[in-house]
């Protein structure tokens, strides 16, 4: 096993709650859009050989790589196909794979630990490293030193508050905007060092890192990943196939609040106002939507695996919804 495949050994985050609600079928179609270190991509490729097809996708080369090694030790004999983009591209990805439907989606939107812990990728708080952020460096030319040199004070303020609930955020972009007036932030522990002038030293002392909140947010305006999430879900919601399950694996309320408002949106109904005898709108649900309130990961899981305490699963599944169904008008049951 070389390094890199060792690099990219990530844990996969609830994964008898995603085998159980999927529940891949032999002969089916199963698509992890967020195939990092392939964890859950092997166990879903076992379930659906050995006629089925696994198609994984991931903006990382060095993730690509490493699943297609674990693919060839682990499940040689399953059929599947690895593609490099980002899921907000799912359209276009889908058609590349030439299928016609999926059976099974997931998405697990944490940043895969390899990732963290590169530190020359400059997501993490506790290595000196390069602002860099970009999941896939090859096509995005944002990067977090560009966010935090050029943006000015309100977008900063802005970003900080609504991306990572940061309630100091004016405070760490009032300091972040003097610091770079005399000479550029460049490395993540420079950073971090603005971000601790920032808060008050009793608040530092409790409620984790205090660059976390920072850094999530920046991490999110770089990979444009709220964006980028609602695209990829409606995309999936259309590839399925009638009864196909989609499963989504978030880590914060923002992400969460996303799938819900997505899965809610395509559950509903008639829209029309009450008084209407008639309906015109010709709304009906698209998906039933079987996670009312997110599912948690269980103790033992977060024991053995921290990453996993902050994970929100939600489920839902493709109706069965014709054409003529969708636009059709009629009388309100």
């Amino acid at each position: 096993m070389d390094a890199l495949t060792v690099a990219y050994r990530h844990v996969p985050v609830m994964l008898d709650e995603v085998l159980d609600h999927l529940a891949p079928q032999p002969g089916e179609v199963v698509c992890d859009c967020t195939l990092g270190g392939a964890g859950h991509s092997i166990e879903l490729a076992r379930r659906v050989a050995p006629d089925g097809l696994s198609i994984g996708i991931d903006q990382d080369d060095m993730a690509l790589a490493a699943a297609a090694d674990r693919f060839e030790r682990e499940a040689p004999d399953s059929e599947h196909l690895l593609l490099k983009g980002n899921f907000g591209s799912l359209d276009e990805l889908l058609v590349q794979a030439e299928v016609p439907g999926v059976d099974c989606f997931l998405f697990d939107l944490g940043v895969s630990s390899p990732q963290l812990d590169i530190p020359q990728r400059g997501f993490s708080y506790h290595e000196d490293a390069p602002l860099d952020m970009r999941m896939d460096p090859g096509n995005n030319t944002l990067t977090a030193l560009e966010v935090i040199n050029h943006y000015n004070e309100r977008d900063l303020t802005r970003i900080l508050r609504i991306y990572g609930d940061e309630r100091h955020a004016a405070r760490i972009a009032r300091q972040v905007v003097r610091r770079r007036e005399k000479a550029p932030i460049e490395t993540t522990l420079q950073l971090v060092e603005a971000i601790k002038a920032a808060i008050p030293a009793a608040e530092r002392r409790h409620g984790g890192h205090p660059a976390r909140k920072t850094f999530q947010a920046l991490r999110i305006e770089v990979n444009q990943e709220l964006d980028v999430l609602e695209r990829g879900l409606r995309a999936a919601v259309r590839w399925a196939n009638p009864a196909g399950r989609i499963c989504v694996i978030s880590y914060h309320s923002l992400e969460d609040r996303i799938v819900k408002h997505v899965f809610s949106e395509l559950s509903q109904g008639c829209t029309c106002p009450p008084d209407l005898p008639v309906c015109v709108c010709g709304n009906v649900p698209i998906v039933d939507v079987r996670t009312r309130k997110p599912l948690r990961a269980g103790e033992r899981e977060v024991r053995e695996n921290p990453r996993a305490r902050s994970a929100l699963m939600r489920v839902a599944v493709k109706l069965d919804v014709t054409g003529d169904q969708r636009n059709a008008g009629g009388p309100r049951g």
